[in-house]
């Protein structure tokens, strides 16, 4: 089984924290349609023994393509790949790009999974994060969703935003399960370089909130969903039991994936291929048979570190006997004593051979899995 990434880099506002690829210049929009589709076309040939059981737009904002244009996407998708039967199926959107037609459509071409990017149910924070829609949009396109037929919709909120209180922190969590969504995914703010909040951070507009009290915030949401029936599936998902990202799970436990479009990724167990972030660049190459990727073979280094930094981030954690059979001696032997190392302070679990971060253990996760990764080779 595999997946499939398309990257949709358009938004028409920058979002202050956002670092990924993107472009709030739309006038391309049409050519880079058909980019995608060529990349898909001649790309399937490196699919073509698998089946598809996850389809993810990301961006970006991919919400701001029309019905009709998605549309063509995912037909490109089917004539060209070997679809499962029940292929997950998911769209990234913003909560002002949503109507309840455009929802009723989205399920009828296809779509059965949502992500919306909702960030914070407080005024204040998203004209801070400079977000397009507004709180009773966020609740209002979640409840049209639900009467379109969506029974898998997610909701992306940060915590650690600058002078944000615990009681704030936890009146967004409780909105978010009043809505009965069967997904959330909530991130630590992180302030990259050559983002607006970088640039603040740097000048002394904004101010850092004190790593305890989002940490605070990280223990209040983990017991609120725990509470709520959530499973805490990966360091920073939570779902409803069995409706984990199926997509995003295929990346923590090392399946294959196509990434189409600009600054998408790919992998294939024995490389790792990127594309150029840069639309024009990525059109020029596709459209003129240039080269618009670049691809790096793994060393036995490198799938040793991805297996660490993907596999131990999640509750199903990692098997020893993955290691002593996957890789040489000398990394099964580093990780023994990584193992026991941090089995004695109590930052990990290991149940019948299978190493899992425990409670605690989650807190300094950053930590724990650069120490388990090698960094010169054993």
């Amino acid at each position: 089984m595999a997946g499939i990434y398309i990257h949709i880099p358009f938004c028409r506002k920058r979002c202050h924290y956002c670092d990924f690829f993107k472009s709030t210049d739309l006038s391309q929009k049409a050519r880079l349609l058909d980019g995608l589709k060529k990349e898909l076309q001649s790309r399937a040939p490196e699919l073509a023994s698998e089946e598809i059981n996850t389809i993810y737009f990301g961006g970006g904002t991919p919400s701001v393509l029309l019905i009709d244009e998605l549309k063509d996407l995912l037909n490109t998708i089917s004539e060209h790949y070997r679809l499962a039967e029940n292929t997950e199926i998911t769209l990234e959107a913003n909560p002002d790009d949503l109507t309840q037609a455009i929802l009723s459509a989205l399920k009828q071409i296809g779509f059965n999974r949502l992500s919306m990017g909702v960030q914070s149910f407080s005024e204040s924070d998203l004209k801070l994060m400079n977000r397009r829609h507004g709180v009773m949009q966020a609740i209002q396109s979640v409840k049209w969703a639900k009467r379109a037929g969506f029974s898998n919709i997610s909701i992306d909120l940060i915590y650690g935003l600058p002078n944000q209180t615990i009681d704030e922190w936890e009146r967004n969590v409780r909105i978010a399960v009043e809505l009965d969504v069967q997904h959330i995914s909530a991130y630590n703010l992180t302030y990259h370089e050559g983002t607006v909040f970088y640039e603040q951070l740097k000048k002394g507009i904004l101010k850092e909130l004190p790593d305890e009290l989002s940490v605070q915030q990280f223990e209040m949401l983990i017991k609120i969903l725990k509470e709520a029936g959530f499973e805490h599936y990966e360091i920073s998902n939570f779902s409803k039991p069995g409706l984990y990202s199926q997509h995003n799970s295929s990346y923590w436990k090392s399946k294959k994936y196509l990434g189409i479009g600009p600054s998408a990724h790919s992998y294939d167990l024995a490389s790792r291929r990127w594309n150029v972030s840069s639309i024009a660049k990525y059109l020029d190459g596709l459209e003129n048979n240039l080269a618009y990727s670049e691809t790096e073979n793994l060393t036995e280094q490198d799938r040793y570190n991805d297996f660490i930094i993907t596999g131990l981030r999640t509750m199903w954690g990692i098997s020893m006997d993955d290691i002593q059979t996957g890789f040489s001696p000398e990394y099964f032997s580093h990780f023994q004593k990584l193992e026991a190392k941090y089995a004695h302070s109590g930052h990990i679990i290991n149940t019948s051979g299978t190493v899992r971060l425990s409670p605690e253990g989650l807190f300094i996760s950053d930590k724990i899995m650069a120490d388990f990764m090698v960094v010169e080779s054993c």
